[in-house]
């Protein structure tokens, strides 16, 4: 009996080539429990970092297995579910090629700094002849495990490729970067920048917003949409006012931290005022 092929669309790469905006947020929890629950949230995509979280193959799967239950749980409807992105340590062949094994489709590569390397990474996401990713995928959660029939043919159309942009040389090439054929979008990170650029820890000095500025209008003459990860919210809607359209604004363990932070401080303000008034009698 044959089996009809169902190889899923990546509306995130979709959304992102129609200049739609996608709002996101970092997972750096590392836990497929914590990225359920954030999945439920209904952000346009969830990043799990696998370059500062303490993320591996095994901790990527299952939060890949934990956003897509969460995704049945809100009826499976496509518009509905989060979309999962993976950032890699680095652009490494291998890795890219165990990452997308697992089922990852959409791939942020750090500090990507000219053409050549972009165009090494399109190769290692591709299948010969026009790149080197090796035929596994039957094995893999990639193909369902061989149900998905035409996902050799089909994972080139589906693979989401994001390249950052971090350094003053990748900035230098950005418009032979963003003109790769293949690379879907670019991500600026600001924190990497600044510093790179004379400004450790001031990501918001003029200069740098300029540089970022300039690199969107490089970015979107050659087609390519642009992105950004920012935890303060003014800025990021700021950001998404001038050019960019996908956006991480913040981050999983820091809201976290502010809520219980947020919490105990409300108890001990209450605690203190109680033993104030109790020392007044």
């Amino acid at each position: 009996m044959s089996i009809t092929s169902n190889t899923p669309s990546n509306r995130f790469k979709q959304r992102m080539a129609a200049g739609e905006t996608q709002i996101g947020l970092w997972c750096v929890l590392a836990d497929g429990y914590s990225a359920e629950i954030i999945a439920g949230c209904g952000y346009d995509w969830l990043l799990l970092d696998a370059e500062h979280g303490p993320n591996d193959l095994r901790s990527v799967l299952a939060q890949l297995q934990g956003i897509a239950a969460a995704g049945s749980l809100l009826g499976g409807m496509a518009q509905d579910l989060s979309q999962p992105v993976v950032r890699l340590p680095h652009g490494d062949t291998v890795l890219i090629k165990q990452y997308l094994e697992v089922g990852v489709q959409n791939l942020l590569i750090p500090m990507v700094n000219t053409a050549a390397q972009a165009a090494e990474l399109v190769r290692a996401i591709r299948y010969p002849p026009f790149g080197i990713r090796g035929m596994g995928s039957g094995l893999g959660r990639s193909s369902r495990w061989g149900r998905l029939t035409d996902y050799v043919s089909a994972a080139a159309d589906n693979i989401c490729l994001v390249v950052q942009i971090e350094t003053v040389q990748a900035l230098e090439n950005l418009g032979e970067i963003a003109a790769t054929e293949g690379v879907d979008g670019v991500l600026f990170g600001p924190a990497d920048l600044a510093a790179d650029m004379g400004y450790p820890e001031q990501r918001s000095h003029p200069e740098v917003t300029r540089a970022i500025q300039d690199g969107i209008a490089t970015a979107k003459s050659a087609g390519t949409p642009s992105g950004i990860m920012l935890t303060d919210v003014a800025a990021a809607q700021e950001w998404l006012h001038n050019g960019i359209t996908f956006a991480g604004v913040g981050v999983d363990s820091s809201l976290l931290v502010r809520a219980a932070d947020q919490l105990l401080a409300h108890f001990r303000d209450n605690r203190a005022g109680s033993l104030r008034a109790v020392s007044a009698y």
